[in-house]
């Protein structure tokens, strides 16, 4: 449905022919952009998501019985487990050896709230050498590369609003390092805004008043990009998934991809231990006899402090959004035009035009977004696995300003992780009088993307002084400075 006429008649037998109401006052170009934006809306899909998510409001229900999943451990704990654990390794090794794996990051963010104007992907995150979150995940992709002497393909998620920096960035940077035909950015899909009375809004005279579809919309986007189709082509059975705003997550884990495809599973996922009930962590739980994650913003207050008779919590673990997909069952679940995970309501403040043409900043939310989750995925799968890790070697995301999960505390946790590498390595770290690192430690995963790997390489009669700005470089140069 893209002419004129046909879109008129769509808008008028829903009541939205308010979107062309500046139609005569437009240039043509805004014209066929405005026409572009209302030929991609499934009205059909919008008018069940009208009645479902606006007229209904609909609320988060949780049904069945609510039990705690099970969980492999991050360390095996007996010799079963650790059998087990060497041949996922083995196996994990062996799909990267054949070009079975790609890597997928959800880069749609800005970097506003950390106070850095662009993509959040560029922003500089790490302790000594400053590199943004997006060389620190190609030097991982890199390091996995070249251990396995098969290309691994990146597949980056961006979003309207950032793509074309983003791309510029990747072009800027010579994709940092890696083959630029095994980098594909692409943007993901968004959904109209919807005014408490139903009606879509404009953001100006010719142009909708939209937002990107939530993480969960990078499923539907790698279909509708060509993504999984050049997957199929390159042989690519595994999707490594994560989120670009934690510098501490391991985009290619041979063990959580060889457990996945031990155990037959179509989407998998890493959690950590919450450091208290009401951390801002989906939880994991098993609803029905599936494995779901429930916001902390949906989670009954009460579901959420109950603890077993350990006084632990029942739902102790919170997901990392990280997680390993197949193929096969991306490609099952975005089949045809639709995706077949739920939207979330959320309330926001939209600013909109009003029929005067007047821009309206409103005080208060006015308007209903909606957005998929990655993780309403989990539920549709016939086999997943969830498997623990460690939070201060996996984990520590920025995303806010100060406080807690922000730049400094990032960096904090790649110095304590850095440390804690070399001191298992036989290396001394100087430390202050509390027990704390007192040098700036960097090691590029070009060198060692691991401890085991630093260990191996590394000599342990190495010296770093209090103060320093330590840099281990990609073939073993350091950099040092007091």
């Amino acid at each position: 449905m893209t002419d004129l006429a046909t879109i008129k008649q769509a808008l008028q037998a829903r009541g939205q022919s308010h979107l062309l109401r500046f139609w005569d006052e437009l240039p043509q170009p805004q014209q066929e952009a405005l026409l572009r934006q209302l030929a991609a809306i499934d009205f059909d899909l919008l008018d069940a998501l009208i009645d479902k998510c606006l007229k209904g409001k609909q609320a988060v229900f949780i049904g069945g019985q609510l039990v705690p999943p099970q969980v492999l451990p991050a360390r095996p704990a007996d010799r079963s487990g650790a059998k087990e654990y060497q041949q996922a390794r083995r196996r994990g090794t062996e799909l990267l050896k054949a070009g079975k794996v790609a890597a997928f990051v959800v880069a749609g963010g800005q970097g506003t709230r950390l106070g850095h104007q662009g993509p959040k992907g560029c922003f500089e995150a790490t302790p000594v050498a400053h590199k943004p979150l997006f060389q620190v995940f190609a030097e991982q992709i890199r390091a996995a590369s070249n251990r396995s002497g098969k290309s691994i393909p990146w597949y980056v998620l961006t979003s309207p609003d950032n793509h074309v920096p983003t791309r510029a960035f990747f072009r800027r940077n010579h994709h940092f390092g890696l083959n630029a035909d095994d980098v594909m950015l692409f943007p993901q899909g968004t959904v109209p805004a919807i005014g408490f009375d139903g009606k879509l809004l404009l953001t100006s005279k010719g142009s909708l008043a939209d937002s990107p579809n939530g993480h969960g919309g990078s499923l539907p986007a790698l279909q509708q990009s060509g993504a999984l189709d050049d997957m199929a082509e390159r042989g690519v059975e595994l999707i490594s998934y994560f989120q670009v705003d934690n510098p501490l997550v391991r985009c290619i884990d041979q063990l959580f991809l060889g457990l996945h495809d031990l155990r037959d599973a179509e989407m998998s996922a890493k959690a950590v231990p919450k450091r208290e009930a009401m951390e801002k962590l989906g939880n994991f739980c098993v609803v029905d006899g599936k494995v779901t994650v429930i916001e902390y913003s949906d989670m009954p207050k009460e579901l959420a402090r109950a603890t077993s008779e350990n006084g632990r919590l029942r739902f102790s673990v919170g997901s990392i959004a990280v997680h390993v997909l197949s193929r096969s069952f991306v490609q099952r679940l975005t089949k045809g035009r639709r995706c077949d995970l739920p939207l979330h309501r959320a309330e926001k403040t939209v600013p909109y035009v009003n029929p005067a043409g007047k821009t309206v900043k409103p005080a208060r939310p006015n308007a209903v977004k909606l957005e998929m989750f990655i993780f309403d995925a989990m539920a549709l799968t016939d086999k997943t696995l969830i498997l623990q890790t460690e939070r201060n070697e996996e984990f520590s995301p920025v995303k806010n300003a100060r406080g807690i999960d922000s730049p400094l505390t990032a960096l904090r946790d790649q110095v304590r992780r850095a440390a804690a590498w070399l001191e298992a390595a036989g290396v001394a770290v100087p430390r202050d009088a509390e027990g704390q690192v007192a040098a700036a430690i960097e090691i590029s995963p070009l060198f060692a993307d691991s401890a085991e790997e630093l260990a191996r390489k590394i000599d342990p009669n190495l010296t770093i002084t209090s103060g320093q700005q330590f840099y281990l470089g990609s073939r073993g140069q350091l950099g040092g400075t007091q």
